[in-house]
């Protein structure tokens, strides 16, 4: 029993052991979108606090194409050592709707280890559209079936499928027209080209502030510290049409359990450090304190929600 007792707790050491001695060397973040875009600039805010607290770099490196589906696949083939995380967000869950052959899966080839945060998108129209309030605009588009006209930042994006969402949720139609970026897909709604876009906090402020856009109503489950006048959707009458997108840390499957959970509890303090909850209301995204395993169920939830949004919207698997 005392032999027994003993290798007990050498097991133990040596798991403490190796979650105190990780990070040894520096850490590659890579981040699946383009750099500038909200879940780059949201990420490396935090790792870059990470980068401190560890007194390792946490670099990171964008690995771009196919609505993240490289960067994706370069972490789920990366060994299993705590070295190579996914900074990635909403996109994650929404890639088994979109894409049908993919080198990796996205459910069984990661451990979602830390939420970052999340942040409302804002339902947005130009100054000159006439539209006053989220309820002008579901009136129009229920006199003109389909006449109205949405942008996004691509099909199965979650600027797609927030407007999708929405417009499910108050029994309208609008025609979709995607583009390749947030600046693109903001200026055609100011050109009055298209009819609004639902945007994120941070790249479509200016414009409201300037008074070239009216911000609608926000899709999140309340109202943002950053843009507090403006109401949710559910306040402005249309139920069931939350949509936030959220951010998140992810490691390869197999990555040991200590070097997870040392991970979760470091970004946690990393999210409590004052010149990272400044940075993060600026741009309007609130914290999310998750365990690895609430954070995990998050995502599950995510998965069916974003697969019941694309067959809705009619996408399919390439």
């Amino acid at each position: 029993m005392n032999r027994a007792i003993a290798l007990l707790l050498l097991a133990v050491a040596a798991i403490n052991a190796c979650a105190e001695g990780w990070p040894a060397k520096p850490v590659r973040a890579i981040v699946p979108v383009g750099a500038g875009s909200s879940t780059d600039i949201v990420h490396r805010i935090v790792l870059e606090q990470l980068s401190e607290q560890f007194a390792q770099p946490f670099v990171v490196e964008n690995r771009v194409g196919a609505g993240g589906v490289i960067g994706s696949g370069v972490v789920a083939k990366s060994p299993a050592d705590g070295y190579t995380l996914l900074a990635n967000g909403s996109a994650h869950t929404i890639v088994p709707a979109l894409y049908k052959n993919l080198s990796y899966d996205p459910v069984r080839d990661f451990i979602p280890v830390a939420a970052v945060g999340s942040s409302s998108s804002v339902l947005v129209v130009t100054a000159e559209s006439g539209f006053k309030t989220a309820a002008d605009l579901v009136a129009a588009a229920k006199a003109r079936p389909g006449a109205l006209t949405f942008s996004s930042v691509g099909i199965g994006t979650a600027t797609h499928l927030s407007a999708e969402r929405f417009l499910a949720s108050a029994g309208v139609q609008a025609t979709h027209i995607p583009f390749k970026g947030g600046a693109e897909a903001m200026t055609e709604v100011l050109a009055g080209r298209v009819s609004f876009f639902f945007g994120p906090i941070a790249l479509v402020q200016p414009q409201v502030r300037a008074g070239k856009l009216v911000a609608l109503a926000l899709n999140g489950s309340r109202r943002s510290a950053a843009m507090p006048e403006v109401p949710t959707l559910a306040e402005a009458g249309i139920r069931d049409a939350e949509y936030p997108i959220w951010f998140g840390l992810f490691v390869p499957v197999g990555t040991p359990r200590d070097v997870v959970e040392r991970l979760n509890k470091e970004t946690l303090k990393a999210l409590q450090a004052p010149k990272v909850r400044d940075k993060l209301a600026g741009l309007g995204v609130d914290a999310m304190a998750m365990s690895p395993e609430e954070f995990g169920a998050h995502v599950d939830r995510e998965f069916a929600v974003n697969a019941g949004l694309a067959r809705a919207a009619g996408l399919k698997a390439e």
